[in-house]
């Protein structure tokens, strides 16, 4: 259901001043649920109207798309903007989907099976529900790596090989870490260029970035989403002959083992209890305790990397479900690192809401914690492309 239900009067508030806004659907799939919100961009200021998160298997697409607009009263959609989890090497930036652009989100579904598939099936429901003039546009979210430095992105296995295949590290979760840096630089304008930023997002998924002006060093999901922390059922980083051992000695099929690795490991596999880490928190089970031990120690190992990588940061950002809701984590996560500057305090980390700093006046690293709103970006990157459309068709017909 909507999270936020506007009036009518509401919306022609909202747009009153505003003449012919544009009306911006968001669709957000993930492998389980979808959220979808609705914004007014006027002049590229944009407000959001309303929200809502509903699972996959609660409804057909169609009649949950046109409930939640129905809902809104805006009485229109202008463009949908779709989060596509992988956009391979060939989709680098955000662009209007056409049918040569699903072909290839289709090709690339093999390495994405859980995600692509299902952001097309939204994207073609989005169209048979609302209108099919509606333009519709792709935000992908490897886009924000795909200047990952060569070093950092490639794996060291045969040239050739990895060639033929696109076998490369990618990243993921760029919305998040996009929006995540896109804060700090509103809340710390004198920063020049934004400086050196390592960006935590801890939820379900986990993965850490480190960002120089702007651009990402390194990021700790690879090809796929399994690289990287502990998650709550993905495994995180291990040894590649593992696969091979548990095939000879176990006869797992590869299959099996994929099961094994992304939904049956992490917090769930290691505690045998659970995948929500407030649940493990509150356990005096020993399994429970090294989960919760093994999520924060990979956290604060791959921190203390990208220090290296970095040559030092201006801040540490936690978002995410549990970077921006559980306290305990961001404490373990960071203890013993005044090494390096990094000093938190209690009380602000205990009592923090929405965006927070909770690092101490004399920290050399400050902290703080930076809700993530994927929405918001990518109805800014819908903005974006229906502009540079809008500037495209001026400068091929001057005259109309």
């Amino acid at each position: 259901m909507l999270a936020t239900r506007i009036t009518e009067d509401l919306f022609q508030l909202a747009i009153g001043s505003m003449g012919l806004p544009m009306i911006i659907l968001t669709v957000n799939t993930g492998s389980s649920s979808v959220r979808l919100a609705a914004f007014v961009n006027d002049d590229n200021e944009l407000t959001e109207l309303a929200n809502a998160r509903h699972d996959l298997a609660a409804g057909e697409p169609g009649n949950i798309l046109k409930e939640f607009v129905r809902a809104l009263g805006a009485g229109r959609i202008d463009v949908s903007a779709h989060r596509v989890v992988h956009g391979g090497t060939k989709f680098t930036a955000s662009r209007l989907l056409d049918q040569e652009a699903e072909r290839e989100i289709e090709r690339l579904a093999p390495l994405a099976p859980l995600h692509n598939p299902v952001a097309l099936r939204w994207i073609c429901e989005t169209r048979k529900a609302l209108d099919t003039s509606i333009a519709q546009v792709a935000v992908f979210d490897t886009a924000f790596f795909s200047s990952l430095p060569e070093t950092a992105r490639t794996y060291a296995i045969d040239h050739a090989l990895a060639r033929k295949h696109g076998l490369r590290r990618y990243g993921f979760h760029g919305l998040a870490h996009q929006d995540m840096w896109r804060r700090w630089r509103q809340l710390k304008p004198g920063v020049p260029d934004g400086g050196r930023v390592i960006s935590m997002q801890l939820g379900a998924g986990c993965s850490i970035t480190a960002i120089d002006k702007g651009l990402p060093c390194d990021t700790s999901m690879g090809f796929s989403p399994l690289e990287g922390l502990v998650m709550a059922t993905r495994s995180g980083d291990i040894d590649p002959a593992l696969v091979a051992f548990l095939q000879r000695q176990e006869g797992f099929t590869l299959g099996q083992v994929d099961r094994l690795l992304n939904e049956q490991s992490g917090l769930l596999g290691v505690s045998g209890i659970s995948a929500d880490i407030r649940q493990l928190l509150s356990s005096q089970d020993e399994h429970a305790r090294l989960a919760v031990d093994l999520y924060c120690y990979r956290a604060r190992k791959y921190l203390g990397a990208y220090l290296a990588v970095l040559g030092g940061a201006e801040a540490i950002i936690f978002g995410g479900g549990v970077g921006e809701n559980v306290p305990a984590v961001r404490a373990r996560i960071l203890a013993g690192m005044t090494w390096c500057g990094i000093e938190i305090d209690s009380e602000k980390n205990n009592d923090a809401r929405e965006v927070s700093c909770i690092s101490t006046r004399t920290s050399r690293i400050e902290v703080w914690i930076i809700p993530v709103n994927e929405a918001a970006v990518l109805a800014q990157e819908a903005a974006t492309v229906m502009a540079a459309k809008e500037n495209q068709s001026l400068e091929e017909n001057p005259h109309e």
